[in-house]
């Protein structure tokens, strides 16, 4: 049975790709919507954000139904009701019912996100924890390369969320057939999910992890508009730009996990990476204008700093609650996420549109210094 580990975690890692390719591939698609719907920047940036602004009304009771009643459920019938949503999407010809759709989306499939986290926090040991959660957490920049190689040849919006959809639906399906649940121990299984919402050092993660999600959101999300719009790089050549982050992004994550093991602790190794993005992102934003063959090598670098911590902060959260807690603990933590998911797109477009690029790159620059002081505390 002990061997059945690594089937927990390839589900968990299928599932979760599944996920993170709704809010990427609307990321790559940007410019085909914005020309299909007729959209003003401060519209895509809504659209954009659809997908964590249905997640964040659903993350914290996905994780209390997932404690209570076990990661298969949650995860199957969310990433069923998802590929619904993305089927519906698909068939909209105006921008309401679009961002509707999304909206369904981000919140049925979001029940995973905790889900399967729970289940490989209940089937690995400490030792291995953070090598497993950081595998497991590769699935979003394997999401971003996949959607950016795949979608931007598809031919049309309604054939990229189809795709989409058929992914929740196999995902669903893995799910449904693999997924089961781990031994708890009896001394865990008494302490109520709900002592999460009380536990302040979760809530000092939340907000520290939200800090570090901005240039996530704001580099690696508008990468593709970036390049095309203000870089005149191609679709196609902008997307393949955000394939390599995504690429090298998966490496980073399973280093960074394996860093935190060898090393000890998580919160370590996540200060330090939020010193090096601080520069990266920064330096990015005084290259703006730079020749693409300067430029694009130090976007790639922040981007990729930028999808490396997750794992690590996602492990933080799950060991600070303990087995009995971690979907309640997750679920909290990534509705904070979503919250600055949410918030994060359409703010960005708005400060991009009043300023410029270098301007909005440049304040994204400090969130990550101020994650490096808010997660001092929890050394």
């Amino acid at each position: 049975m002990r061997r059945y580990r690594w089937v927990i975690l390839a589900a968990g890692t299928v599932t979760q790709t599944s996920f993170a390719a709704i809010y990427f591939g609307v990321a790559v698609l940007a410019p085909a919507l914005q020309d299909r719907y007729g959209l003003s920047l401060r519209q895509l940036g809504l659209v954009l954000a659809a997908v964590n602004a249905g997640s964040l009304l659903t993350l914290l009771p996905w994780g209390l139904a997932a404690d209570r009643f076990g990661e298969r459920f949650v995860t199957a019938s969310g990433l069923a009701v998802a590929s619904g949503a993305l089927v519906v999407g698909a068939t909209t010809a105006t921008f309401v019912p679009l961002l509707l759709a999304l909206l369904v989306a981000g919140a049925a499939a979001a029940g995973q996100n905790a889900a399967t986290g729970r289940a490989v926090m209940h089937w690995f040991a400490r030792a291995e924890r953070g090598l497993a959660l950081g595998i497991r957490q590769t699935a979003v920049p394997l999401a971003g390369a996949i959607v950016s190689l795949g979608l931007p040849h598809v031919g049309s919006v309604r054939t990229g969320l189809l795709a989409l959809a058929a992914g929740c639906l196999a995902a669903a399906l893995v799910a449904a057939v693999l997924l089961r649940e781990g031994v708890l121990p009896e001394s865990e299984a008494a302490v109520p999910s709900r002592a999460t919402l009380r536990d302040r050092r979760i809530w000092r993660l939340s907000w520290g992890s939200s800090l570090l999600l901005a240039p996530q959101i704001c580099l690696v999300g508008f990468a593709v508009l970036f390049l095309h719009e203000r870089r005149g790089f191609s679709p196609a050549a902008a997307a393949g730009v955000l394939a390599v982050v995504q690429l090298l992004g998966i490496a980073a994550r399973i280093a960074a996990g394996r860093w935190s093991d060898l090393l000890g602790s998580r919160i370590v190794p996540i200060r330090l990476i939020a010193l090096g993005l601080t520069f990266a992102v920064g330096l990015t934003a005084a290259l703006v204008s730079a020749p693409r063959e300067v430029l694009v090598p130090v976007l790639v670098i922040a981007g990729v700093l930028a999808m490396s911590w997750n794992g690590l902060s996602f492990t933080v959260a799950a060991e600070t609650a303990g087995r009995a807690r971690s979907g309640a603990a997750l679920g909290l933590q990534q509705t904070a996420l979503a919250a600055t998911g949410a918030l994060l797109p359409p703010a960005f477009a708005v400060l991009v549109a009043a300023t410029s690029w270098r301007t909005g790159f440049g304040l994204v620059a400090l969130a990550p210094l101020a994650a490096w002081s808010v997660l001092g505390r929890l050394s």
